[in-house]
C-alpha cells in the first residue's frame, strides 16, 4: 500500500477548554460586604423598626451562641479526621452495632458542646467508619447529656432537681431509640457526605482543608437557621403561647414546636424553659429534648452535612420520638 493511501489526515487540534469559573463562598462574603457598605445608610435607617431590631438581635444571638460550638465541633471534628486513625473506633466501640448505639450515646456524656458542633462532629465518625446509627446516637445524645447543660438545667430549676434526671434520661432514650431505628431501617444512600479531596496532603493541610470545609458546610447552613428562627420569632405572636398553657397536651405540642422554631442553644435552652412558667414541667420538658435535637438551624446544618434525604427523614421521626418519650418520662418523674 503507498504512502499515499497510509495517510490520513490529523484531526483538528480542539480548542482549549475554558475553565469554568465558579463563584464561592468567600466571593459571595465579598460581594455582601461591599453592599453593605455602599447602603450602609439605607440599611441603618431598616433596621431602627423594633420589629428589625429585635429581628436582628435574635439573628445575631443564635450566632454568637452557636458559632464557638461550632467551631469547637469543626476542629475536633478535623482532629477525628486526619490525626484518629480507622482502628481506634473499632476498640473503643463494641463491634456488634446494636451494642455500639448505646455506647456511643453515653460518650456523648464527656463532650461539652452544644448541637451545632455535634453535626460535623458526627459526619467525621461516619467517615472514620462508624456506624451511622451510632454516629446518630452521639449526634443526639452529646448535646443533651453533657454536664454543662445539665448543670445549666439544675441552675435554671433549683426547686426541681427532678428536671435535671428527666432530661438526661429523656434524652439519652431518644437519642438510642433513633439509633436502633436507623440500624433497623436506614438506607447507606439516604446520607450523602460531601467529598474530602485530602489524598495527597501532609496531615497539617489535610487538617485545615477539612476545618475550611466543615465550615463552609455546616456554618452557611447554621446562618440561614438562624436567620428562619429570627424571621419566627417576630412573626409569631406571644399570645399565642398563652392561650395554650392551661391544655395539658395541646401545651407539650406547643413548646414541642416553639422549641424547633426558637433555634435557641443547648447550653441556654433551660433558662429559657424556665421562664415559660405558665406551662407544665412535663411540657418544659418535652421542650428541653426536643431543641438540642430538632430545630431549624440543625435541619439546616444536617441537610448541608449530610443531604436533603437525610435530613426529610431523620428530622421527624426525631421529633416525634423526642415527643412521645419526653411527654412519657415527665408524666412518671415529674
Amino acid at each position: 500500500m503507498s504512502a499515499t493511501t497510509d495517510w490520513m489526515p490529523a484531526p483538528p487540534e480542539s480548542p482549549p477548554r475554558r475553565r469554568n469559573r465558579r463563584i464561592g463562598s468567600v466571593e459571595v462574603l465579598a460581594a455582601l460586604l461591599v453592599l453593605l457598605a455602599v447602603f450602609r445608610n439605607p440599611l441603618a435607617s431598616l433596621v431602627s423598626s423594633p420589629r428589625l431590631q429585635t429581628w436582628t438581635t435574635v439573628f445575631v444571638s443564635v450566632l454568637v451562641q452557636a458559632t464557638p460550638f461550632l467551631v469547637f465541633g469543626v476542629v475536633l471534628s478535623a482532629v477525628i479526621a486526619v490525626f484518629v486513625p480507622r482502628s481506634f473506633w473499632a476498640k473503643a466501640l463494641p463491634r456488634h452495632p446494636a451494642l455500639a448505639v448505646p455506647a456511643a450515646g453515653l460518650a456523648g456524656v464527656v463532650l461539652p458542646g452544644c448541637e451545632c458542633g455535634s453535626v460535623p462532629i458526627a459526619g467525621s465518625l461516619m467517615r472514620r467508619g462508624v456506624t451511622p446509627a451510632a454516629a446518630l446516637a452521639f449526634l443526639l445524645a452529646a448535646p443533651a447529656i453533657n454536664p454543662i447543660v445539665l448543670t445549666a438545667t439544675a441552675v435554671a430549676f433549683p426547686n426541681n432537681p427532678e428536671m435535671v434526671v428527666a432530661r438526661g434520661l429523656a434524652s439519652l432514650i431518644v437519642a438510642v431509640a433513633i439509633g436502633w431505628l436507623w440500624l433497623r431501617l436506614g438506607k447507606q444512600e439516604w446520607i450523602r457526605l460531601p467529598q474530602r479531596p485530602t489524598d495527597g496532603m501532609s496531615k497539617g493541610q489535610a487538617f485545615w482543608h477539612s476545618c475550611r470545609h466543615d465550615v463552609m458546610h455546616a456554618g452557611g447552613f447554621l446562618v440561614l437557621g438562624a436567620a428562619a428562627a429570627a424571621t419566627i420569632n417576630v412573626v409569631v405572636p406571644a399570645q399565642w403561647l398563652q392561650s395554650v398553657a392551661g391544655q395539658p397536651v395541646l401545651s407539650i405540642f406547643a413548646l414541642a414546636l416553639l422549641a424547633v422554631l426558637l433555634s435557641i442553644c443547648s447550653e441556654a435552652d433551660a433558662f429559657v424553659a424556665a421562664s415559660l412558667s405558665q406551662f407544665s414541667l412535663t411540657s418544659r420538658l418535652v421542650f428541653l429534648v426536643v431543641g438540642p435535637m430538632v430545630d431549624l438551624k440543625l435541619i439546616s446544618m444536617q441537610t448541608g452535612v449530610f443531604g436533603r434525604r437525610f435530613a426529610a427523614r431523620f428530622a421527624p421521626a426525631t421529633l416525634v420520638t423526642a415527643i412521645v418519650v419526653g411527654a412519657c418520662v415527665g408524666a412518671v418523674l415529674l
